[in-house]
């Protein structure tokens, strides 16, 4: 009887402690922000219809003799557009974010520039793929 009592004590104790540690620990503001902004890119890039939806809609089309990995609509995507656009929005942040970063190296002007121009050559892809992506899925006639 005593063991089972000293064993529940202890059992307690241990839980208390880790209750604590998991509710005083503050998690990394670099490890919260990656977070945030890759269920924003996942969202935005159609995730959720991709996931629910993904049953009803193939990977690639076939007709006309050819494969079309997008969806000639503006109201519906296949399972390879999502992917493609959500790779080009990470594309774009990342984009930003060196931009963002080489604002830090003022005392550095090479690495600085440098940073700056693949920032912005980042971005300007990921823009104009989604740029050409939108306005052929507005354009395309089977």
């Amino acid at each position: 009887m005593v063991r089972i009592k000293r064993k529940l004590l202890s059992l307690s104790y241990y839980l208390q402690k880790t209750y604590r540690k998991i509710s005083t620990t503050k998690p990394s503001l670099l490890i919260t922000s990656v977070i945030i902004v890759g269920v924003a890119i996942f969202i935005l890039a159609g995730g959720i219809f991709s996931v629910l939806e993904s049953i009803k809609y193939p990977v690639a089309l076939y007709t006309g003799g050819r494969f079309l990995f997008f969806y000639p609509s503006l109201n519906e995507q296949i399972l390879s557009e999502g992917v493609l656009v959500t790779v080009l929005y990470a594309l774009g942040v990342t984009g930003l974010a060196l931009i963002y970063q080489s604002t830090k190296y003022a005392y550095k002007p090479r690495q600085a520039y440098l940073m700056l121009f693949l920032g912005v050559s980042m971005f300007m892809i990921a823009y104009a793929l989604i740029e050409y992506l939108l306005t052929s899925k507005m354009t395309f006639r089977f």
